[in-house]
């Protein structure tokens, strides 16, 4: 399992393509938080954070596809994922081999946007300062959100060959699956549209947001890590 680990961490980084996307996503946010008006955090008059945990998720949702999308892929079209086979290894160690290299190289990606806080902080005027519990439990979030985020996109890469497909079906279950169901519950009547917002990973997300670490949330997303990754072991299973 970490043999495949490294080895997809280490392919990601192999050429441009990894690093290239990890500067957009840095960029992306870059500018929408410090330099488009309609999110620029220096405009609100006070230290915070908000606007980065509320956008994050929207570009997380360009960003992971575009990291899981080659995972399988290119192992069907080359015709290596028959050597996988004839390894000692099991479905689940592939996948998960796969799924720790892909979430690594997501929390890559989301380190330097620790500056922000540092940023805001010495910024603040003197007197005030930062809701750090709230920024920790945002962080929370953005991690468990990230997390299964990349499993999503993990199973989506395993059912085709195209990674261009892979990528848009990752990046259309992690939108239904994220806003989705918060949109679905202003539809539905009242009583019912708060059971159908629990569905979606929006309300998880924006209650760890709060700072406080509900198990109900982690349950949650954890019950959504398992159930995508088992998906993708049973369909490589079949493959095998």
């Amino acid at each position: 399992m970490w043999a495949i680990c490294k080895k997809e961490f280490r392919q990601f980084f192999s050429n441009l393509t990894g690093y290239i996307t990890i500067i957009l996503f840095l960029l992306l946010n870059g500018l929408f938080l410090f330099v488009f008006s309609s999110f620029n955090i220096l405009d609100y008059g006070y230290a915070t954070l908000e606007n980065f945990f509320n956008l994050s998720p929207y570009i997380l949702l360009l960003l992971i596809p575009a990291v899981t999308m080659r995972l399988f892929p290119d192992e069907w079209k080359t015709g290596t994922i028959e050597t996988l086979f004839t390894r000692p290894l099991t479905a689940w160690q592939i996948v998960l081999g796969k799924y720790i290299a892909s979430l690594l190289v997501v929390i890559i990606a989301l380190l330097p946007t620790l500056t922000y806080y540092f940023t805001m902080k010495a910024m603040a005027a003197e007197g005030t300062s930062l809701d750090t519990g709230g920024i920790i439990g945002s962080y929370i979030g953005l991690l468990f959100l990230s997390a299964a985020f990349t499993a999503v996109g993990l199973c989506c890469s395993s059912y085709t060959s195209n990674p261009v497909v892979a990528f848009l079906l990752s990046a259309f279950f992690c939108f239904v699956l994220y806003s989705g169901f918060a949109a679905l519950s202003k539809l539905v009547g009242t009583g019912a549209d708060y059971m159908v917002e629990m569905l979606g990973m929006d309300f998880h997300y924006r209650s760890l947001s709060k700072g406080v670490i509900d198990s109900r949330d982690v349950i949650y997303f954890i019950s959504i890590i398992f159930f995508t990754l088992y998906l993708t072991v049973q369909h490589i299973s079949r493959k095998k």
